[in-house]
């Protein structure tokens, strides 16, 4: 395939758009070579610059979960915009999503809505320190929670010590009250609480992990956090951003019955747009602003278009009862024929997967956190990245995100998904 409209658009991006990108992931510097620049998009497939077609298996990073521009969110949107884009006053539709929000997901009294998942996730934390009256957080190595100072955390000298800053611009101050756990470890977890007894808000967590691959959790991980938290009267936070309304309707509660404090949304929630969102019970959200002393606002949170994007998307979601089987079967799918073809080719391996999200890793060993994902062979991840991308398949640029399947994919697509994979690992 050529990109040379593609390297053509990046050179002028590179002059007026720090490293020609705005958000880092895109600039293909794991990988190496020139970002591709789409130009539309339309179910399960991307349209670049230089008019070639991609299956796409990152669906803007999980919330096209039914496929690219569909139809009933298209039609919300531009119903809505034909009436105003934004107003700073409340819409009735806030109130449509949020109950609809409610009843989908377990466990959730009320809801505020936001820009993104950042955004949630960043509120999340400052409403759990307002509510327990305590500073310091639990998260962990490979969770991405967006780029709020507390999350951009590094490993401190010790199990249980602090964290120290991995971007300029993080302060001492801010690092010394993030604590960082290793995923999937609950003994870990124990004793950095044991060692930080009484100081501590809350665990943010991704219940199940997707910026380090897909990682689930192991039996009684999620359980264990769970006990961990009511027994000392730490918030357990879920960021569902990923998870949210795609591995089940209710999301990683629903799906292994475990109750967390407060939720985080995103992705789906927006229907592509913009939004993210947190949720807990009324004792929680009751500490908000206006209601309570923990302050949080924002001038387009709510926005119109946002929100008929998201409620035209929830309310699909919520009438085909069937999708998530439909989710899972085609990603056992894919997931049986990677598998294959990669046994036969002799290409080291390991798969992760869950509902709708799967990664592999080329490494023997199980991957179950961090550090296990980092021993894969990243070498070998940039020939398969790039001879995916030359076959006609766009996965994510980076070993240590997840693919997200979407409703969209045909078999045919997964068959020559696969075909496509036996192709390029014959040439590792």
């Amino acid at each position: 395939m050529l990109y040379k409209r593609s390297s053509q658009l990046f050179a002028e991006a590179e002059k007026v758009i720090p490293g020609g990108v705005n958000s880092p992931v895109r600039a293909f510097k794991a990988v190496g070579g020139t970002p591709i620049f789409v130009e539309r998009a339309s179910g399960a497939y991307l349209y670049d610059a230089d008019g070639n077609r991609l299956i796409d298996y990152i669906n803007s990073w999980g919330p096209m979960i039914l496929g690219h521009a569909f139809e009933p969110v298209v039609q919300a949107v531009i119903e809505k915009a034909k009436l105003g884009t934004s107003f700073g006053m409340p819409t009735e539709l806030e109130t449509q999503i949020a109950a609809l929000a409610m009843e989908m997901v377990p466990n959730i009294d009320k809801i505020r809505f936001v820009n993104s998942g950042t955004e949630a996730c960043m509120s999340a934390v400052r409403l759990a320190r307002g509510f327990t009256k305590r500073d310091k957080i639990i998260k962990f190595a490979g969770c991405y929670h967006g780029h709020s100072d507390s999350f951009l955390i590094q490993a401190g000298s010790g199990a249980v010590t602090f964290g120290s800053p991995n971007s300029p611009g993080v302060t001492e101050g801010t690092a010394k009250d993030t604590l960082l756990a290793t995923y999937n470890d609950i003994e870990n977890v124990k004793d950095i609480i044991a060692a930080n007894q009484g100081e501590i808000a809350a665990i943010i967590v991704e219940p199940v992990a997707g910026n380090m691959g897909c990682i689930p959790p192991v039996e009684g991980f999620l359980e264990g956090l769970r006990a961990l938290c009511t027994e000392n009267g730490i918030q357990l936070i879920f960021d569902e951003v990923m998870t949210g309304f795609r591995l089940a309707a209710g999301g990683v509660q629903e799906l292994f019955d475990i109750k967390a404090d407060i939720v985080c949304f995103g992705k789906v929630i927006g229907g592509g747009l913009p939004v993210g969102a947190f949720a807990a019970r009324n004792e929680i959200m009751n500490y908000l602003a206006p209601l309570g002393p923990v302050y949080q606002a924002g001038t387009l949170s709510g926005n119109p278009l946002a929100m008929a994007a998201g409620l035209a998307m929830l309310q699909t979601l919520h009438n085909d009862k069937a999708i998530f089987e439909r989710l899972e079967a085609k990603t056992a799918y894919l997931h049986a024929g990677i598998e294959k073809v990669l046994k036969a080719n002799n290409v080291v391996h390991t798969i992760n997967r869950i509902g709708s999200m799967i990664s592999v890793h080329f490494d023997e060993a199980a991957v179950v956190d961090f550090k296990s994902a980092a021993k894969g062979d990243n070498e070998t991840f940039k020939k398969f990245f790039h001879g995916l991308l030359q076959e006609g398949i766009y996965i994510a640029p980076s070993a240590y995100e997840t693919w997200f399947i979407t409703d969209a994919l045909t078999y045919e697509d997964l068959d020559f998904t696969i075909k496509a994979i036996d192709k390029v690992s014959k040439t590792f």
